[in-house]
């Protein structure tokens, strides 16, 4: 009879567990009894939601801002996978190497300007002159791939979904499976999170080769004389991928400052810039004005003083 209870119990517990969700709110983390459902904001608060409506557009935009500082992604998978990722902006250059193939540190693409790049070849410093220190090629352990899908006719597998990619990474690029650490799936978005990394350290493996050669597969022409496209087989479907982003993540924090704005926004801070300006000018001017007003209404009186007492 004991083991009875025993077991109606914990048949209770997991399906009360079971519902402890939040469905209008993707972000949102429950738990407790009664379940208790939240977001976190600001710096690090619990926003308690009522999970049987919409949740209220102001809540919405403080969680937003909450992940979008701490570098987490607004949508259900992907983006940063760290705060020091970063993207390749500048796209191809004639770069300079060495004789085994591996980017210089220092690459200034025939010109006088100058850059610091990663063992990806991607920049990963402001630009600068010719005196430009590079110390180090700074070495790139760990790539996110962002992938995204055609339509497809049948639902993909989400389980067969991370051998299926990493067999075809080893297959094509010749990458070790291995190092496919992690696969994210949001079938509703067809997008495919793959993160591959190496340990800090290790100079043998090069993930920044099997990341171009997919970028081409995927993006433009393979440069493979085989022009096969990459395309994983799962359960027997093979996944046509229609757009690549890729993240890199380095051993060493990238050192971009204020100069990596895009030309947009530098717009924007000067016509913010001068409006401020302009506006104290309009009241300098404005209180001066009345300044002037005051001291002439202060003669005027005295002089009118001065006659009544003559």
């Amino acid at each position: 009879m004991k083991s009875l209870v025993l077991l109606f119990v914990v048949a209770f517990a997991v399906g009360a567990y079971a519902q402890c969700s939040c469905d209008t709110m993707k972000w949102a983390t429950c738990d407790g009894t009664p379940c208790e459902c939240f977001l976190m904001v600001g710096n690090g608060e619990r926003q308690v939601l009522n999970c049987t409506t919409l949740i209220p557009k102001c809540f919405l935009m403080k969680a937003e801002m909450y992940r979008a500082r701490k570098g987490l992604s607004t949508r259900s998978i992907g983006g940063k996978p760290t705060e020091t990722a970063f993207v390749d902006n500048d796209g191809i250059y004639d770069p300079e190497c060495e004789s085994n193939g591996v980017f210089k540190a220092k690459q200034c693409n025939n010109t006088e300007e100058c850059w610091c790049v990663n063992s990806a070849g991607v920049r990963r410093t402001d630009k600068g002159d010719k005196d430009l220190k590079c110390e180090e090629l700074v070495e790139t352990h760990w790539l996110r791939l962002e992938l995204k899908h055609k339509e497809t006719t049948d639902a993909v597998d989400p389980d067969k979904l991370k051998a299926a990619i990493a067999t075809a990474i080893e297959a094509r690029y010749q990458l070790d499976k291995k190092f496919v650490d992690s696969i994210q799936y949001d079938k509703d978005a067809r997008l495919i999170v793959v993160d591959v990394k190496k340990s800090v350290g290790d100079r043998k493996a090069d993930l920044s080769r099997m990341a171009y050669y997919m970028e081409k597969d995927i993006k433009v022409l393979p440069l493979f004389k085989d022009t096969t496209k990459f395309e994983p087989n799962v359960g027997g479907q093979k996944l046509d991928l229609e757009n690549i982003l890729v993240y890199y993540v380095d051993e060493k924090a990238p050192t971009f400052t204020m100069k990596r704005l895009t030309g947009g926004v530098i717009a924007v801070i000067v016509v913010v810039v001068l409006a401020v300006i302009a506006g104290l000018v309009v009241l300098f001017l404005a209180r001066r004005r009345e300044r002037a007003k005051y001291e002439k209404t202060q003669v005027r009186e005295l002089d009118e003083i001065q006659q009544a007492l003559s």
